[in-house]
């Protein structure tokens, strides 16, 4: 004898009233679930492989984006003290005063390269 906890020709939900769109969505939603329900178990192995597929494939994209968000915290800590590196640069050249630079000599004068003889 099947029962309804078995899975085994549970009789159908009995009809939802339509007392207006929000019930008749419950109605397609809890008839979308009866039929994915019955092809799992239907085909275990089929949904046994989707599991396997599709939980691999999130457990990669949550480890790939678990690295992005470490490799960026370690790009924020390196830029932070760059700009506490350069503030304190620019604060000690602010501090110093400018040393005269020495005078460039003058460029030469005069013909430039002499011409290689034949």
């Amino acid at each position: 004898m099947a029962t309804p906890g078995d899975g085994e020709d549970a009789p159908p939900p009995p009809p939802v009233s339509a007392a207006g769109a929000g019930s008749s969505l419950i109605a397609k939603l809890r008839e979308q679930w009866r039929s994915t329900k019955e092809h799992a178990e239907t085909y275990p192995y089929v949904w046994g492989s989707y599991i396997l597929v599709y939980g691999g494939l999130g457990a990669y994209i949550t480890w790939r984006w678990c690295k992005l968000r470490r490799t960026e915290d370690r790009v924020r800590a390196l830029q932070a003290r760059l700009r506490q590196l350069a503030a304190a640069e620019e604060s000690q050249a602010a501090s110093t005063p400018p040393t005269p630079s020495p005078p460039l000599p003058p460029p030469p004068t005069g013909p430039g390269k002499p011409a290689s003889a034949p």
